[in-house]
Formats: structure tokens, C-alpha cells, sequence
């Protein structure tokens, strides 16, 4: 593998444009206020009626922090109030009883994920309240169905926590790391020891839980090749079931918090490749399979499993499991999903309680997809979670003849495939073992919204 380094930079330097992560398609970019509360109820109503209603997945949105990572483009609330906390979960659940009220008792919550911020800000009473509240609200999947993920810091929890997670019915654990060396963490404001994050993952193994993620970072101040190993080698004797290495975009005009960091401190462009690959090639070489993107996963884990059996997809959190639910979001700026169309609440969290303290959904954005909505992110999902494209189950979904409406995105293709990244053949599109890492670059020419410069500015790059 060594010997296909120095082009494996180049290809990484001619393709680091930016371009979305297709969590969704169309983008939240295209979200707009037209689409509001009563035509997010209008697609609850036609869920329900579906002869097959699809089972539901839940996201709970908690946006609070007590000390600020300066690398974050999370929403956020950081403060030591813990009333703020309280009120927020007052409105979380007034908002849960707003939901609850649109969808039939026969769409049981298969999935449930509380992201952040810091889930675990949340004290471990409060917690248990919005896990009954939920139960109190909804019908809850078998125990052996359900997949209730957590994103915990693990400086907000030790061993007797964890447990308590599992009593509440948790048995996913995604845990921020981003880097372990101790000049990184001071140039992020993260501080955070190694022996803590084994304990937690240890008992969280302990307790019985399905899946542990650590989330790292590359292109992090400070960071060097030489730190990054020894992060790697922490990591590795860790031996999460998944692993997110994610790329640390530098986007200060957007968010605030960023201005903190030296862009003097930051890796130039080279040694960032370097950090890239290194660490891609040690995940590799420690047994993990890359899924795509930025994701790792041991091959036992189920995201390795959805990945080899065709049933991998996209979702707001990123890579998923489970292609056949609809998403509720709960919290300010959390997005769901409700069969063809996407909706976001109020980012804010004051926004969020006025509308719910007044009765009404805090719906802010969205969109319905069109009919070209719905076609161009049947091919984008499908180059990003099983990196092939069957021209003819397409044309067989959509009625469209692929080669004639989409001779534009294959003509743009064509220096990816003189790149070797990508194959197209008569009857559909494969990408390559050395395309894998360019999946992003090959959706894009797929995407109709990119042709708008002003989006462009919206996304990170890809590298």
C-alpha cells in the first residue's frame, strides 16, 4: 500500500473541493420556510394511511454544554445553569405530547438517539423523565429491536453512569475523543484522559451494550503525524466497535467559537494529507472496515454488516442501519424526516419554547422532495452507501431512461473515470477500491442544486 501513496496524494489534492455530506438529499441548503407546521402535519397523515406504515425513529436534539470545545459547529448552548437544562426538558416534553398526538399506536420506535452538545449534561433523573415520557407517549419496539443510542462525553460520566444508561434502556454509546495528546486537547479546550474513555467503554461492554463509537478528528491544531499515531495506538488498544475519523473544517466566518483557534496552529495542507492516510491505513491495518466517508467499523459490528448486505444508508447522524423508518426531531434545530419530506425545528432554543409553549409544533424549515428529488437521491444514496448505481432498477423505480436524464452527471464523471475512481458501463456505475474515499465527488455530479454558486459556500471541503 505504501507504493500508491504518492498518487493517492495527488488524487487527494485534485479532488479536496467542497461539496455536501449527503446526509440528505436535497440538502438542508434548500430547506425552506414554505414548507411549515401544517404541511409537516399533512405528511404525518399520509405516513399513517400508507398500508404499511413505516415504524418510527426518534432524535432528541440537547444542546447543552458546561465548557466549549473550540473546534465545535455543533448548535450549542454552553452555561453552568442547570434551570436551563430543566426548562428545555419541559418543552422537550410538551413537544413529545404534540407528536405523539399525530401518529397511530401501530408505528412502534425502533430507534432513538439523543444527540448534542451533551446528552449526558442532563442529570441521570432527568434522563430516566424523558425516557418515560417517551414510553408514556409511544409504543416502543421489542427490546431486542430497539437500537437507543447515546452520544456521551466522557468527562460527564464514570462506570455507575453507564450502568445507569443501560438500566433506561440504552445499548449504543458514541463517545468524543478527537485527539488524546495533551497539546491538542489545550489548542481545542477539550481535556480529556485516555484511562477515563477505556473505563467507559469497558463498562459499557460490561453492561451489555450492542456498539461503542469514538469520534476523532484530523487536521486539529497542533496536531502532527507523530501525535495523531499515539492517538491512533490509544485508540486501537481501546478497540471501539466504530470509529469516525472526521475531518476538522476550519470554517471561523460561520462559526464563532472557531475564531479561538490560531489558523497559524493549524496543519498545512500536506501534513494534513499525511494525517489522513496514516490514520487510514492503521484503522485498516487494525482490522477495521472502511464503510465510507468517514466511518470505521469492526467487521462483526451491524454497520459493517448493513454495509456487506446492501442496507446501509444516510441519515442526519450519518451512516445507518435502518433504510425503512420515519424520523421525528425533537429539539431546537433538529431534522426530521416524514416519508418524502424533510423538516427542521427552530435552531434556537428560545424560538423552540415559545412555539411549544403556545401549543404549536416548532416547525421552522423544510421541503418536499419533487419527482427529480426523489430520483437524483435514489443514485446519490446509492453511490454513498453501496458505491454502485444499477442504471436499470433505477429506470425501473423512476420510469426515467438513465444515460438520456442523466448525460450531463456522466459526462462529468469522466475524469473520475480516467482517474480510476469510478467504472461506468452500459447498465450502471461501480466505484472503485481506489475511489472509495471519493464518494462525495462522485454524487455530486448527480446533485441539481450545486449549479447554484451560493450553496458552494454552504459546504466543507471534502478533504
Amino acid at each position: 500500500m505504501a507504493d500508491t501513496l504518492p498518487l493517492e496524494r495527488d488524487l487527494l489534492r485534485r479532488y479536496d473541493v467542497t461539496g455536501p455530506r449527503y446526509t440528505s438529499y436535497p440538502t438542508a441548503a434548500q430547506f425552506t420556510e414554505v414548507f411549515d407546521a401544517q404541511r409537516y402535519r399533512q405528511r404525518v397523515i399520509e405516513s399513517n394511511e400508507d398500508p404499511m406504515p413505516r415504524p418510527l425513529s426518534l432524535y432528541v436534539h440537547v444542546p447543552f454544554c458546561r465548557t466549549v470545545c473550540f473546534y465545535c459547529a455543533c448548535n450549542k448552548v454552553i452555561t453552568a445553569n442547570y434551570r436551563r437544562a430543566e426548562r428545555y426538558l419541559d418543552r422537550l416534553i410538551q413537544e413529545l405530547d404534540l407528536q405523539a398526538a399525530l401518529f397511530d399506536d401501530d408505528r412502534p420506535v425502533e430507534q432513538l438517539h439523543l444527540g448534542g452538545g451533551t446528552p449526558t449534561y442532563f442529570t441521570d433523573e432527568d434522563l430516566a423523565r424523558l425516557i418515560e415520557a417517551i414510553r408514556e407517549r409511544f409504543p416502543l419496539a421489542a427490546p431486542d429491536v430497539r437500537e437507543f443510542s447515546i452520544e456521551v462525553d466522557p468527562r460527564t460520566v464514570d462506570r455507575d453512569r453507564i450502568a445507569r444508561l443501560a438500566d433506561l434502556g440504552f445499548n449504543r454509546l458514541s463517545l468524543g475523543v478527537q485527539d488524546f495528546d495533551a497539546d491538542v486537547q489545550k489548542a481545542i479546550n477539550r481535556i480529556q484522559g485516555v484511562r477515563d474513555t477505556a473505563d467507559v467503554v469497558a463498562e459499557a461492554r460490561a453492561q451489555g451494550f450492542h456498539s461503542v463509537n469514538l469520534d476523532l478528528m484530523y487536521g486539529l491544531p497542533l496536531q502532527t503525524p507523530q501525535r495523531l499515531s499515539r492517538t491512533l495506538d490509544a485508540v486501537l488498544d481501546i478497540r471501539p466497535d466504530r470509529i469516525a475519523l472526521y475531518n476538522y473544517a476550519h470554517m471561523p466566518q460561520m462559526f464563532r467559537i472557531q475564531r479561538q483557534i490560531s489558523e497559524a496552529s493549524l496543519p498545512p495542507a500536506e501534513t494534513k494529507l499525511t494525517l489522513l492516510i496514516e490514520a487510514m491505513q492503521r484503522l485498516a491495518e487494525g482490522g477495521y472496515q472502511y464503510i465510507g466517508m468517514d466511518h470505521f467499523a469492526l467487521p462483526g459490528d451491524e454497520l459493517a454488516q448493513a454495509a456487506n448486505d446492501g442496507t446501509l444508508h444516510r441519515n442526519f447522524q450519518g451512516y445507518a442501519t435502518r433504510p425503512d423508518l420515519d424520523l421525528i426531531g425533537l429539539g431546537a434545530s433538529s431534522i426530521g424526516q416524514i416519508g418524502d419530506a424533510y423538516s427542521q425545528n427552530k435552531r434556537d432554543p428560545e424560538g423552540h419554547a415559545e412555539a411549544v409553549a403556545a401549543g404549536r409544533l416548532p416547525i421552522w424549515r423544510g421541503v418536499a422532495l419533487s419527482a427529480d428529488d426523489r430520483l437524483r437521491r435514489d443514485v446519490i444514496q446509492a453511490v454513498m452507501c453501496q458505491g454502485r448505481v444499477d442504471f436499470h432498477a433505477v429506470e425501473e423505480r423512476h420510469g426515467v431512461v438513465f444515460r438520456q436524464y442523466f448525460r450531463e452527471a456522466l459526462d462529468e464523471l469522466t475524469p473520475l473515470v480516467d482517474d480510476g475512481l469510478v467504472h461506468v458501463g452500459h447498465n450502471g456505475l461501480a466505484v472503485t477500491p481506489r475511489g472509495q474515499f471519493f464518494l462525495r465527488n462522485v454524487a455530486m455530479p448527480f446533485d441539481a442544486y450545486l449549479a447554484d454558486a451560493r450553496n458552494q459556500r454552504r459546504f466543507s471541503r471534502v478533504i
